[in-house]
């Protein structure tokens, strides 16, 4: 098992699968023939996965219709937001050394890909983690495969929904998250630390991320930035599968494994061209979704997630998937269980603050929990995750 990284552009699209027979077999083939058109240069690495280094200009986005004419954008025109200042802090109210200060100082270090260990793409073209045959084959559908199952949103009639208690679990999922409403958001930003969890199944998968929602829960969209983990080590449209996502950097692959340590991630939204950008670390720009993609997100979002999530056809049945969540440990600062920091969101002003208002919530609390911590520290510290199933969630 391996923790790989993702982007997500989620338009809460249903598809319906087929079965294995000669016309999918020939129809897998042409889709993987199609997809490595544009490889200009191949690194193979030491975990198995192939890297195709494509042309930028021809990468699998432009598939899209709405894109035909689309005019890359390089780097954010717009992207003044700054740290507030309780974000460089080390200390904590008693003047101590905080273990929030720690965590930040370690998650400032360069996040790295293991195929980057295995060569380079060269400027000019972008890196692409190369489906296998096999993959695909498993996919109820070609359309299907490795979509992010639909979730649900907090928000009702267009409205933000607070309160907890009406909130309705889908079928298959479990999330334990941390979100904040109130403001028209242009950005989230949060260093996720990167966890190997076990999942127990070839159809299931857990993920952690951050999330820029908008729109009422049966009609939303969503961009999501973060890791995830699953059974048959695939990505699908977790990665560049799916044609919408514009990349720019030849360094990250998305879908590729990870080194496990935490990532910055922040999705800042650019005014002048109306582009949700990824960024990664504190200095790379992974790429963007395009306006052109988007109905109800376009130029701001309702509310901003952190947390983890997990897929599974066994959950909230018995027995329970054992899939775990985070590090597969309940949410504890003593038991050094999965944690966000450093949680920033951008509203209307130039300033990265601190969300002053966040609600925690789980679907299952037996089976994944959460807690906040933000007395005595000068930074809020997000504890997440389970081991899914156990005596209390048998």
């Amino acid at each position: 098992m391996r923790s790989t990284m993702f982007i997500l552009l989620w338009l809460l699209i249903t598809v319906h699968g087929g079965s294995l027979s000669r016309h999918k077999i020939l129809e897998v083939e042409r889709k993987l023939k199609y997809l490595r058109r544009h490889s200009l240069k191949t690194i193979e690495s030491e975990d198995g996965d192939i890297i195709d280094c494509i042309d930028i200009n021809k990468q699998p986005a432009f598939d899209h219709p709405a894109l035909k004419d689309h005019k890359i954008q390089m780097t954010p025109t717009h992207n003044s937001a700054k740290e507030d200042v309780t974000s460089g802090s080390r200390t904590s109210r008693n003047g101590k050394n905080s273990k929030s200060g720690k965590m930040m100082n370690e998650s400032l270090s360069v996040t790295s890909q293991v195929w980057q260990k295995s060569g380079k793409c060269p400027k000019g073209t972008i890196a692409v983690r190369r489906i296998r045959k096999r993959e695909l084959l498993k996919a109820h559908s070609i359309e299907e495969y490795g979509r992010k199952k639909p979730s649900f949103s907090h928000h009702q009639h267009g409205q933000v929904n607070k309160n907890l208690d009406s909130f309705v679990q889908l079928k298959n999922h479990s999330k334990a998250i941390l979100f904040t409403v109130g403001y028209r958001y242009l950005g989230g930003k949060a260093d996720l630390r990167v966890c190997n969890p076990f999942v127990e199944k070839d159809d299931e998968y857990s993920t952690t991320q951050v999330a820029l929602l908008t729109g009422p829960h049966n009609d939303f969209e969503c961009v999501q930035s973060g890791w995830a983990a699953d059974g048959s080590k695939k990505s699908g449209c977790f990665d560049l599968t799916c044609p919408g996502f514009i990349q720019t950097s030849n360094e990250i692959a998305l879908g590729a494994a990870i080194y496990p340590i935490s990532i910055p991630g922040d999705l800042p939204y650019d005014p002048y061209t109306n582009n949700w950008w990824v960024q990664y670390g504190e200095k790379t720009n992974i790429g963007y979704w395009p306006p052109e993609l988007f109905e109800t997100i376009l130029y701001n979002a309702q509310s901003v997630e952190w947390g983890g999530e997990v897929y599974s056809t066994t959950i909230g049945q018995t027995p329970h998937t054992a899939t775990q969540m985070g590090n597969g440990q309940f949410a504890s600062v003593l038991s050094f269980s999965s944690a966000i920091t450093r949680m920033r969101i951008h509203d209307n002003s130039d300033v990265l603050k601190i969300p002053e208002l966040v609600y925690d919530y789980s679907d299952e609390y037996n089976c994944y929990d959460v807690w906040l911590m933000s007395d005595y520290i000068d930074d809020p510290q997000f504890y997440y995750g389970g081991p899914g199933r156990n005596p209390k969630c048998p």
